[in-house]
């Protein structure tokens, strides 16, 4: 045997001395387990493998069949039981309660899916994207149409052609439209009516107990009645607020079938012969200048009002003056409410026509009609005295006292009519259209229906308002009014006649020599601007609740 190969058989042999060495170490090995981790508690001994997950505490809820216990990783510390954690549960995002949280469902956020969250979205933005807006409720419409119940409770209205005709909150409030869609009129549940003018014009009304009434033009502008007592004889005194200055009117009470109505009654009356002058034609044609082409009003209304050229009598000059009198006043009750520029002298280029010489005369009629009876009041009044009676609040026993007197409203003889406020009345069609100062009405009828109201025909109007030709069903109560104010304006314009005697041009004439009517001294109510501008903060509340309330949304009837 050489020497590589005595190497050789001295490595085997050691190779197999180590083996036989290695295989008890690996044998005693296989027998005995590694150390184990540090436990995770001092006193908690490791637990081996094979051993089953512990049982659940006593205050631990058992786990559903479906889902049984995990069993813990071998050789590693026990998990803290589902109940022991304060953070976490098993699956679940952090932050997150294992247990469900009152109203939702277990680990869901309000408005949102079980165990998910909403984040970066403001509470009312995610309301809103989540909101399921049902459609509206249709029914028919009692005549034609339909009405439609939007999801928050507010009710539409519409006529058999489609258009809308009202719109009502679910509070009360209601709103007519005209037949272009504009709000026309606005009822509030505690019964104040506020009128939206063709124009920009506003008028409110709201009704006193007593049966009074505070009506407002705008801001500071309007005013305020009470009821009181003469004699046993109801009255009423209206204190106007123009311009932060107080006048006041008084009125007479009359009744009619049980229908209590109030005719105006004149502070003072001009001498009879001053009457009998301005009732007589003056025999020459008189060139008077009004000096208005510089007005703004004037600029606004030009279009409507083209004064005479010439004159040959009182009653036409003070016709003129009246219908002047009334675009005025609706020019500074647009000024009032900032409403827009008025229609200019361009308006004449779209076919409205102004106020026709023949309804001038009407007018004039009228006019003759009405100093004649003033002048037949001044010469009876020193035969027939009104005894003198103390004024009372408190009405007498009888609820009506004296026979049935017509209202002027209804006197056959009086027929044409100025328009002196803004008011909107319905038509065939269930809209709205509007008159304003200055529109021309006839009365068709002369008895009165169950509502008392008549049916007028409109003779004249400016542009956007009822057109001529329209008829309308009108309160006897709105045409009495119209008739006061008639009077009251020509009162004041039978004084600037007086004032214009022997003057561009006009002839000259006898004294009017006013005298005091004791039935029409009033004193003004001071308290009417508080009364106006609680009414203007009221009508501020109905206008808002109905621009939000219509506001168009998803599933509503628009």
């Amino acid at each position: 045997m050489n020497w590589s190969q005595q190497r050789n058989n001295a490595i085997r042999g050691l190779l197999l001395s180590l083996l036989l060495c290695a295989i008890p170490a690996c044998a005693t090995a296989q027998q005995k387990k590694p150390p184990a981790p540090p436990p995770s508690k001092p006193a908690e001994a490791p637990k081996p493998a094979p051993k089953p997950a512990p049982a659940p505490k006593p205050a631990e809820a058992p786990k559903p069949a479906a889902k049984p216990e995990p069993k813990p990783a071998t050789g590693g510390a026990a998990h803290p039981s589902p109940a022991s954690r304060t953070n976490n549960t098993g699956g679940a995002r952090p932050n997150t309660s294992a247990a469900p949280r009152a109203g939702n469902t277990a680990g869901a956020r309000p408005g949102g899916t079980t165990g998910t969250r909403t984040r970066g979205t403001a509470p009312a933005a995610r309301a809103e994207a989540e909101r399921v807006y049902a459609p509206p409720v249709v029914v028919a419409r009692p005549g034609g149409g339909k009405i439609a119940t939007n999801a928050a409770g507010h009710k539409t209205e519409y006529n058999p052609a489609g258009k809308k005709t009202t719109f009502e909150t679910k509070s009360g409030t209601k709103a007519n439209y005209d037949q272009k869609g504009y709000i026309r009129t606005i009822h509030t549940r505690s019964g104040m009516t506020i009128n939206h003018g063709s124009h920009g014009e506003r008028r409110y009304e709201t009704r006193r107990p007593d049966g009074g009434r505070i009506v407002g033009f705008g801001r500071g502008r309007g005013y305020a009645e009470h009821v009181y007592y003469r004699g046993g004889h109801p009255y009423m005194r209206r204190t106007y607020f123009y311009n932060g200055q107080h006048y006041a009117y008084a009125y007479r009470g009359y009744y009619w079938h049980g229908h209590l109505y109030y005719g105006y009654v004149p502070p003072h009356y001009y001498a009879s012969p001053y009457y009998g002058w301005a009732i007589t034609p003056w025999g020459a044609r008189v060139a008077f200048g009004w000096g208005w082409n510089a007005a703004p009003w004037y600029r606004a209304y030009g279009y409507y009002l083209a004064p005479a050229p010439f004159y040959d009598s009182p009653a036409l000059w003070l016709t003129d003056y009246l219908l002047a009198a009334n675009l005025q006043a609706e020019y500074e009750a647009r000024a009032q409410t900032n409403a827009a520029a008025a229609p200019s002298d361009a308006a004449a280029a779209d076919g409205q026509a102004t106020i026709t010489p023949e309804m001038k005369q009407l007018i004039a009629d009228e006019v003759r009609a009405q100093i004649q009876a003033e002048q037949g009041e001044e010469e009876s009044a020193p035969a027939n005295p009104e005894p003198e009676a103390p004024v009372s609040n408190t009405p007498p026993p009888a609820a009506q006292n004296g026979p049935d007197v017509a209202p002027a409203a209804l006197d056959p003889a009086l027929k044409t009519f100025l328009v002196s406020t803004v008011l909107s009345e319905s038509v065939s069609d269930g809209t709205e259209c509007s008159l304003s100062p200055g529109d021309i009405l006839t009365r068709i009828q002369d008895t009165p229906d169950a509502n008392q109201a008549v049916k007028v025909v409109v003779a004249s109007s400016q542009r956007n308002d009822c057109a001529a030709g329209t008829q309308l069903v009108f309160a006897v109560a709105d045409l009495q009014d119209m008739h006061n104010d008639f009077r009251a304006k020509l009162g004041e314009g039978l004084n600037q006649l007086a004032q214009n005697q022997g003057k561009n041009g006009i002839p000259a004439g006898p004294p009017a020599a006013s005298k005091p009517n004791p039935n029409g001294q009033v004193q003004p109510d001071l308290t009417v601007e508080a009364d106006l501008k609680t009414q203007q903060d009221e009508v501020a509340q109905a206008e808002s609740d109905i621009q939000q309330a219509s506001v168009i949304t998803p599933g509503s009837d628009d």
